[in-house]
Protein backbone atom coordinates (compact mmCIF):
# COMPACT_ATOMS: atom_id res chain seq x y z
CA UNK A 1 0.00 0.00 0.00
CA UNK A 2 1.31 3.46 -0.86
CA UNK A 3 1.19 6.37 1.58
CA UNK A 4 -1.34 8.35 -0.44
CA UNK A 5 -3.85 5.50 -0.35
CA UNK A 6 -3.30 5.09 3.37
CA UNK A 7 -3.98 8.80 3.82
CA UNK A 8 -7.24 8.57 1.90
CA UNK A 9 -8.30 5.64 4.07
CA UNK A 10 -7.56 7.59 7.24
CA UNK A 11 -9.48 10.66 6.07
CA UNK A 12 -12.42 8.51 4.94
CA UNK A 13 -13.04 7.30 8.49
CA UNK A 14 -11.93 10.27 10.58
CA UNK A 15 -15.47 11.60 11.11
CA UNK A 16 -16.34 8.43 13.05
CA UNK A 17 -13.72 9.56 15.54
CA UNK A 18 -14.41 13.29 15.51
CA UNK A 19 -18.14 12.97 16.09
CA UNK A 20 -17.15 12.69 19.76
CA UNK A 21 -16.54 16.46 19.82
CA UNK A 22 -20.03 17.30 18.63
CA UNK A 23 -22.54 14.76 19.96
CA UNK A 24 -24.80 16.06 22.75
CA UNK A 25 -24.32 12.92 24.85
CA UNK A 26 -20.68 13.79 25.51
CA UNK A 27 -21.09 17.55 25.64
CA UNK A 28 -24.05 17.40 28.05
CA UNK A 29 -22.37 14.90 30.37
CA UNK A 30 -19.22 17.01 30.66
CA UNK A 31 -21.30 20.12 31.28
CA UNK A 32 -23.20 18.27 34.00
CA UNK A 33 -19.84 17.36 35.51
CA UNK A 34 -19.11 21.08 35.82
CA UNK A 35 -17.28 22.02 32.62
CA UNK A 36 -18.60 24.94 30.60
CA UNK A 37 -17.94 26.73 27.33
CA UNK A 38 -15.12 25.13 25.36
CA UNK A 39 -13.77 23.28 28.39
CA UNK A 40 -15.49 19.98 27.44
CA UNK A 41 -13.53 19.88 24.19
CA UNK A 42 -10.14 20.77 25.62
CA UNK A 43 -10.49 18.64 28.73
CA UNK A 44 -12.12 15.80 26.79
CA UNK A 45 -9.39 15.47 24.21
CA UNK A 46 -6.48 16.25 26.54
CA UNK A 47 -7.57 14.09 29.50
CA UNK A 48 -5.29 11.12 28.65
CA UNK A 49 -2.31 13.49 29.00
CA UNK A 50 -3.19 13.98 32.67
CA UNK A 51 -3.68 17.26 34.52
CA UNK A 52 -1.54 19.28 32.14
CA UNK A 53 -1.50 23.03 31.70
CA UNK A 54 -2.62 25.26 28.86
CA UNK A 55 0.84 25.29 27.28
CA UNK A 56 0.88 21.53 26.80
CA UNK A 57 -2.63 21.54 25.32
CA UNK A 58 -1.78 24.40 22.94
CA UNK A 59 1.42 22.66 21.85
CA UNK A 60 -0.17 19.28 21.17
CA UNK A 61 -3.39 20.59 19.59
CA UNK A 62 -1.18 23.05 17.67
CA UNK A 63 -3.50 25.50 15.88
CA UNK A 64 -5.50 26.84 18.85
CA UNK A 65 -4.71 30.22 20.35
CA UNK A 66 -3.28 29.61 23.80
CA UNK A 67 -5.28 32.63 25.00
CA UNK A 68 -8.45 30.62 24.34
CA UNK A 69 -7.23 27.69 26.44
CA UNK A 70 -5.72 29.47 29.43
CA UNK A 71 -9.03 30.39 31.13
CA UNK A 72 -10.15 26.75 30.91
CA UNK A 73 -7.09 24.59 31.48
CA UNK A 74 -5.81 23.65 34.07
CA UNK A 75 -8.86 24.93 36.01
CA UNK A 76 -10.94 22.11 34.51
CA UNK A 77 -8.93 19.53 36.48
CA UNK A 78 -10.01 21.12 39.77
CA UNK A 79 -13.63 20.45 38.75
CA UNK A 80 -13.36 16.96 37.27
CA UNK A 81 -10.30 14.74 37.14
CA UNK A 82 -8.77 13.54 33.88
CA UNK A 83 -9.74 9.99 34.82
CA UNK A 84 -13.37 11.00 35.26
CA UNK A 85 -13.35 12.84 31.95
CA UNK A 86 -12.02 9.74 30.17
CA UNK A 87 -14.73 7.58 31.73
CA UNK A 88 -17.46 10.05 30.75
CA UNK A 89 -16.17 10.38 27.23
CA UNK A 90 -15.97 6.68 26.46
CA UNK A 91 -19.35 5.97 28.04
CA UNK A 92 -21.12 8.75 26.17
CA UNK A 93 -19.45 8.04 22.83
CA UNK A 94 -20.88 4.54 23.17
CA UNK A 95 -24.31 6.01 23.81
CA UNK A 96 -23.98 8.31 20.80
CA UNK A 97 -22.96 5.44 18.53
CA UNK A 98 -26.03 3.50 19.61
CA UNK A 99 -28.34 6.46 18.99
CA UNK A 100 -26.83 7.29 15.62
CA UNK A 101 -26.31 3.80 14.21
CA UNK A 102 -28.80 1.68 16.14
CA UNK A 103 -28.42 -1.33 18.40
CA UNK A 104 -28.63 -3.78 15.50
CA UNK A 105 -25.60 -2.24 13.78
CA UNK A 106 -23.62 -2.24 17.00
CA UNK A 107 -24.36 -5.93 17.54
CA UNK A 108 -23.73 -6.89 13.91
CA UNK A 109 -20.99 -9.05 12.42
CA UNK A 110 -19.98 -6.08 10.30
CA UNK A 111 -19.26 -4.00 13.40
CA UNK A 112 -17.27 -6.83 14.96
CA UNK A 113 -15.25 -7.24 11.76
CA UNK A 114 -14.63 -3.49 11.43
CA UNK A 115 -13.53 -3.29 15.05
CA UNK A 116 -11.11 -6.16 14.56
CA UNK A 117 -9.61 -4.64 11.42
CA UNK A 118 -9.27 -1.18 12.97
CA UNK A 119 -7.65 -2.64 16.09
CA UNK A 120 -5.13 -4.56 13.97
CA UNK A 121 -4.11 -1.29 12.35
CA UNK A 122 -4.00 0.63 15.63
CA UNK A 123 -1.94 -2.05 17.35
CA UNK A 124 0.53 -1.99 14.46
CA UNK A 125 1.48 1.64 15.12
CA UNK A 126 5.25 1.31 15.46
CA UNK A 127 5.78 3.41 18.56
CA UNK A 128 5.15 6.67 20.31
CA UNK A 129 8.43 8.51 19.77
CA UNK A 130 7.57 12.15 19.15
CA UNK A 131 3.83 11.39 19.34
CA UNK A 132 2.64 12.74 22.72
CA UNK A 133 -1.12 12.74 22.17
CA UNK A 134 -1.13 9.31 20.54
CA UNK A 135 1.07 7.94 23.35
CA UNK A 136 -1.33 9.22 25.99
CA UNK A 137 -4.27 7.43 24.37
CA UNK A 138 -2.18 4.30 23.81
CA UNK A 139 -1.75 3.96 27.56
CA UNK A 140 -5.50 3.71 28.16
CA UNK A 141 -7.15 0.34 28.63
CA UNK A 142 -8.83 -1.04 25.54
CA UNK A 143 -12.66 -1.11 25.58
CA UNK A 144 -14.40 -4.45 25.28
CA UNK A 145 -17.47 -3.70 23.12
CA UNK A 146 -16.87 -3.72 19.35
CA UNK A 147 -18.16 -0.22 18.60
CA UNK A 148 -15.94 1.29 21.28
CA UNK A 149 -13.01 -0.80 20.05
CA UNK A 150 -13.65 0.76 16.65
CA UNK A 151 -13.81 4.28 18.08
CA UNK A 152 -10.73 3.78 20.26
CA UNK A 153 -8.79 2.35 17.31
CA UNK A 154 -9.78 5.26 15.07
CA UNK A 155 -8.80 7.65 17.85
CA UNK A 156 -5.34 6.09 18.12
CA UNK A 157 -4.92 6.24 14.35
CA UNK A 158 -6.13 9.84 14.22
CA UNK A 159 -3.92 11.12 17.04
CA UNK A 160 -0.91 9.22 15.69
CA UNK A 161 -1.50 10.83 12.32
CA UNK A 162 -2.13 14.20 13.95
CA UNK A 163 1.15 14.14 15.88
CA UNK A 164 2.94 13.34 12.63
CA UNK A 165 1.10 16.18 10.93
CA UNK A 166 2.46 18.60 13.53
CA UNK A 167 5.97 17.35 12.74
CA UNK A 168 5.31 17.94 9.02
CA UNK A 169 4.06 21.48 9.70
CA UNK A 170 7.15 22.19 11.77
CA UNK A 171 9.29 20.94 8.91
CA UNK A 172 7.48 23.41 6.63
CA UNK A 173 8.06 26.19 9.21
CA UNK A 174 4.35 26.81 9.65
CA UNK A 175 3.30 27.70 13.17
CA UNK A 176 -0.16 26.83 14.44
CA UNK A 177 -1.90 29.93 13.11
CA UNK A 178 -0.12 29.79 9.76
CA UNK A 179 -0.99 26.10 9.45
CA UNK A 180 -4.65 26.91 10.04
CA UNK A 181 -4.69 29.79 7.55
CA UNK A 182 -3.06 27.76 4.79
CA UNK A 183 -5.29 24.77 5.50
CA UNK A 184 -8.45 26.85 5.10
CA UNK A 185 -6.98 28.32 1.91
CA UNK A 186 -6.85 24.85 0.34
CA UNK A 187 -10.66 24.61 0.55
CA UNK A 188 -10.34 21.17 2.12
CA UNK A 189 -10.56 22.13 5.78
CA UNK A 190 -12.65 24.36 7.99
CA UNK A 191 -14.27 27.40 6.48
CA UNK A 192 -12.28 30.53 7.30
CA UNK A 193 -14.56 32.23 9.82
CA UNK A 194 -15.44 29.00 11.57
CA UNK A 195 -11.73 28.18 11.80
CA UNK A 196 -10.72 31.60 13.09
CA UNK A 197 -13.40 31.82 15.75
CA UNK A 198 -13.33 28.16 16.75
CA UNK A 199 -9.56 28.25 17.20
CA UNK A 200 -9.70 31.50 19.16
CA UNK A 201 -7.86 33.91 16.86
CA UNK A 202 -8.81 37.57 16.59
CA UNK A 203 -9.18 39.22 13.18
CA UNK A 204 -6.01 41.20 13.88
CA UNK A 205 -4.03 38.04 14.69
CA UNK A 206 -5.42 36.28 11.63
CA UNK A 207 -4.58 39.22 9.36
CA UNK A 208 -1.07 39.43 10.79
CA UNK A 209 -0.65 35.74 10.00
CA UNK A 210 -1.88 36.33 6.45
CA UNK A 211 0.62 39.18 6.02
CA UNK A 212 3.47 36.96 7.16
CA UNK A 213 2.44 34.27 4.69
CA UNK A 214 2.28 36.88 1.91
CA UNK A 215 5.80 37.96 2.77
CA UNK A 216 6.87 34.31 2.39
CA UNK A 217 5.02 34.15 -0.97
CA UNK A 218 2.79 31.36 0.36
CA UNK A 219 -0.36 33.50 -0.08
CA UNK A 220 -1.09 36.02 -2.81
CA UNK A 221 -2.74 39.43 -2.54
CA UNK A 222 -6.19 37.80 -2.29
CA UNK A 223 -5.03 35.46 0.52
CA UNK A 224 -5.19 32.50 -1.86
CA UNK A 225 -2.40 29.96 -2.02
CA UNK A 226 0.33 30.75 -4.49
CA UNK A 227 1.93 27.97 -6.51
CA UNK A 228 4.65 27.82 -3.87
CA UNK A 229 2.00 27.73 -1.15
CA UNK A 230 0.14 24.88 -2.83
CA UNK A 231 3.37 22.95 -3.25
CA UNK A 232 4.19 23.51 0.41
CA UNK A 233 0.79 22.25 1.55
CA UNK A 234 1.13 19.24 -0.73
CA UNK A 235 4.52 18.53 0.83
CA UNK A 236 3.01 18.73 4.32
CA UNK A 237 0.30 16.24 3.37
CA UNK A 238 2.81 13.91 1.70
CA UNK A 239 5.02 13.87 4.81
CA UNK A 240 1.95 13.32 6.99
CA UNK A 241 0.88 10.37 4.84
CA UNK A 242 4.39 8.90 4.91
CA UNK A 243 4.60 9.16 8.69
CA UNK A 244 1.18 7.51 9.12
CA UNK A 245 1.63 4.66 6.63
CA UNK A 246 2.75 1.81 8.89
CA UNK A 247 -0.55 0.90 10.62
CA UNK A 248 -2.49 0.92 7.36
CA UNK A 249 0.18 -1.09 5.59
CA UNK A 250 -0.21 -3.73 8.30
CA UNK A 251 -3.75 -4.35 7.06
CA UNK A 252 -2.71 -4.59 3.45
CA UNK A 253 -4.76 -3.18 0.61
CA UNK A 254 -7.52 -5.77 0.97
CA UNK A 255 -7.91 -5.32 4.72
CA UNK A 256 -7.87 -1.55 4.53
CA UNK A 257 -10.35 -1.55 1.66
CA UNK A 258 -12.64 -3.84 3.63
CA UNK A 259 -12.52 -1.59 6.70
CA UNK A 260 -13.43 1.48 4.66
CA UNK A 261 -16.17 -0.49 2.90
CA UNK A 262 -17.70 -1.54 6.21
CA UNK A 263 -17.46 1.79 8.00
CA UNK A 264 -18.26 4.27 5.22
CA UNK A 265 -22.05 3.72 5.40
CA UNK A 266 -21.92 4.45 9.14
CA UNK A 267 -19.94 7.63 8.47
CA UNK A 268 -22.50 8.67 5.83
CA UNK A 269 -25.34 7.96 8.25
CA UNK A 270 -23.72 10.18 10.88
CA UNK A 271 -23.27 12.99 8.35
CA UNK A 272 -26.90 12.62 7.26
CA UNK A 273 -28.05 13.12 10.85
CA UNK A 274 -26.46 16.59 11.01
CA UNK A 275 -24.03 15.79 13.79
CA UNK A 276 -21.57 18.38 12.48
CA UNK A 277 -22.54 22.07 12.60
CA UNK A 278 -22.87 24.22 9.51
CA UNK A 279 -19.69 26.02 8.50
CA UNK A 280 -17.31 23.31 9.68
CA UNK A 281 -16.08 22.15 6.30
CA UNK A 282 -14.84 24.05 3.29
CA UNK A 283 -16.52 23.68 -0.09
CA UNK A 284 -13.93 21.28 -1.48
CA UNK A 285 -14.24 18.73 1.32
CA UNK A 286 -15.51 15.36 0.15
CA UNK A 287 -17.42 13.73 2.95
Amino acid sequence: MDASTAGRNARALELLHSLSYFVPETQDALVQAGLNGRAPYFAGRAAPLGAVGAGVVAATFYNFNRELIEPLIPEAWSIVSPEQVIDIRYRTVGEAYERLLGADVLASRDMAEAAELASIAAQAIPGGDGRPLYSAYAELDWPSTPHLVLWHSLTLLREHRGDGHVAALQTAELNGLQALITHTATGHGFEKEFARKRRGWSEEQWNDGVDTLRDREILDADAALTEHGSDLRDLVEDITDDLALAPWASLGEDGARRLVELASPWRDSVIGQNVFPDGVFGPAVKR
